[in-house]
């Protein structure tokens, strides 16, 4: 994650807009790039767009927006003050995981996001952004919640909205990693959130 670029926010989107890396861009409706403060300290990453956040162009809408938006709410936050983005910008057909190959050959629009952004925390919703941004090799269900310095950033998994609509049972531990996000976010930033 050392890419050296003179990118601009509106150059950058407007390439990605028009990338064909890959099989991916056959079926898409939007390049879904990222949304949010481009000055946040704070980037949450997912792994690709569903079939609403395809057709909006805006991650995160759907179902697993619509509980992302809850879940920054309980710590004083929303997407006015955070960065959210995925590791592929078009969405899989069907909703499938991004093929490896398919991560692969996106991955670099993220890496150029985060250079112009320079988060101070990093935040992968699920197991295929975590293990393609901090380790290929982390288990989400032993993982999440730890707090790793990767590059410099603060990062740390956590379930993916998506996955805890299919397992409720699950959202005591994501809110436990919500109180764990939150202490960072006071120990870290140097903005008020």
């Amino acid at each position: 994650m050392t890419y050296e670029s003179l990118d601009t926010w509106e150059g950058l989107k407007a390439e990605c807009e028009g990338c064909f890396n890959c099989e991916l861009c056959k079926g898409r409706h939007n390049v879904v790039f990222g949304a949010g403060s481009t000055e946040a300290e704070i980037m949450f990453i997912g792994e690709g767009p569903g079939e609403q956040e395809d057709l909006q162009g805006i991650p995160f809408v759907g179902p697993a927006g619509k509980l992302l938006d809850s879940m920054l709410e309980m710590i004083d936050l929303d997407r006015s003050k955070v960065y959210i983005a995925n590791i592929v910008k078009c969405r899989p057909p069907g909703n499938r995981d991004p093929k490896e190959t398919e991560q692969v050959a996106c991955i670099s629009w993220l890496y150029r996001q985060m250079v112009l952004l320079n988060p101070k925390i990093v935040v992968c919703l699920g197991r295929i952004a975590a293990g393609m941004i901090m380790n290929k090799n982390l288990k989400i269900t032993k993982e999440h919640g730890l707090w790793y310095i990767i590059e410099g950033r603060h990062m740390m998994a956590t379930y993916h909205p998506s996955a805890l609509l299919r397992d409720p049972s699950k959202r005591p531990e994501a809110f436990c990693d919500l109180r764990k996000l939150r202490k960072e976010i006071q120990a870290v930033c140097s903005r008020t959130y």
